[in-house]
């Protein structure tokens, strides 16, 4: 185990340091924006008004009118301006003292001033005490298992927005950027969370053999299908403000990076479960035949898991083209719905493949020489179909 997982870690660590992005200048994409610069501040007065017959939405749920904000920071910070009170759908609703989100554009009659509205509500306190009160339920759940996962989920968001995001923005190739930073945070939350221990190997070179099943049928699947990674208007824009990712592989990349997350949990269980059966297990046939048919029933589970965590995030979509009334084999093979269909596709497959690979890697370096003999219970082929009867 130790001779395999090393030369898999070290790639990975070579990976980074040739792939490692270093600063990216956003800021010289603020041209395509028209020069749009945000700012915070916060409400100081609300004037409501009757709308106009031209609003965007008379007599709708938003009042017209105009709001006086202090602009805390940002763009002219420390300066009292007024807004008009947010118009259209999702448009959020103001109150004095409300923290708010502004956007600051320069004048088009006198470019030094610049024209402010009202963008969005912050959110920052609240999001901070929901992830805190998140915390101290894992924590006091977990205990210092707790303490160990929020350590990975923080390695893991630091390999995303240090490394993968900046890689990709820099110019890098997705997917080669998305299989070193996902292997970069299986090394990192596996062993955090479950400790060094064998078990947590075995599940370390199963997710790691997944995530290239996962990504070699990715990458097979979307060139047969012929997709081109435009199949969202979040593409698009990118494509538009910055011209150096490739769609395709931003595509791909995203496959392995939400495969990621539910092969690491497939394999640790997989790998527990067979150390769990080791003692009375007769052979290591008998133990991977046993823990292959645990691992099932799990399989079964996350299948649902990954196509409903697919519709759920894709749920406007399928409601706005439902409400088209397209035909339904134009909606299936379309561009849009075609790449999550790959996403579930490719994720279910990963996924089955997990479970063999991991199960037969955890039967090889198994413990089963200690065993109480009358403890002993094997399954045989016969075993398997009465125990599928039976249920």
């Amino acid at each position: 185990m130790i001779w395999t997982l090393i030369p898999c870690a070290l790639l990975t660590l070579a990976g980074m340091v040739l792939l490692w992005p270093g600063s990216i200048h956003v800021a010289a994409h603020n041209q395509a924006t028209g020069g749009y610069q945000r700012a915070y501040g916060q409400v100081l007065q609300i004037t409501e008004q009757a709308c106009p017959d031209t609003a965007i939405d008379p007599g709708g749920a938003h009042p017209c009118g105009t709001a006086v904000v202090r602009v805390t920071s940002g763009p002219g910070a420390n300066s009292i301006v007024q807004v008009n009170l947010p118009q259209g759908p999702g448009a959020p609703h103001l109150a004095v003292a409300d923290e708010v989100v502004l956007g600051a554009r320069p004048d088009p009659q006198s470019p030094e001033d610049l024209i402010f509205e009202v963008s969005d509500l912050q959110r920052g306190q609240p999001m901070l005490i929901m992830l805190a009160l998140a915390a101290v339920i894992i924590v006091a759940f977990g205990r210092l298992r707790g303490v160990t996962a929020l350590v990975g989920l923080a390695a893991s968001f630091a390999v995303l927005l240090w490394f993968i995001i900046p890689a990709i923005l820099g110019g890098e190739s997705p997917l080669p950027v998305a299989i070193v930073g996902s292997a970069a945070i299986m090394f990192a939350v596996l062993y955090l969370t479950h400790g060094f221990s064998v078990h947590t190997s075995v599940a370390v070179l199963g997710t790691l053999a997944s995530l290239v099943v996962t990504g070699v049928l990715g990458a097979l699947f979307t060139a047969t299908l012929k997709l081109t990674g435009f199949g969202s208007e979040e593409s698009v824009y990118l494509s538009m403000l910055n011209g150096n990712v490739d769609m395709r592989g931003l595509l791909l990349a995203g496959i392995i990076i939400g495969a990621l997350g539910v092969l690491d949990d497939l394999t640790v269980t997989q790998a527990s479960t067979v150390a769990e059966l080791a003692p009375t297990a007769r052979s290591r046939m008998s133990l991977y035949r046993a823990a292959t048919r645990i691992g099932r029933a799990h399989v079964a589970s996350a299948v649902n898991t990954i196509i409903l965590a697919y519709a759920g995030a894709s749920l406007p979509l399928l409601l706005l083209i439902a409400a088209g009334g397209s035909d339904v084999s134009d909606l299936l093979t379309g561009p849009t719905l075609a790449q999550e269909i790959l996403r579930s596709v490719v994720g279910t497959i990963g996924l089955v493949a997990a479970v063999p690979i991991t199960t037969g890697l955890a039967a090889l370096v198994a413990d089963i020489r200690h065993r109480p003999a009358s403890n002993v219970d094997e399954y045989d082929d016969e075993d398997d179909e009465d125990y599928e009867d039976d249920e």
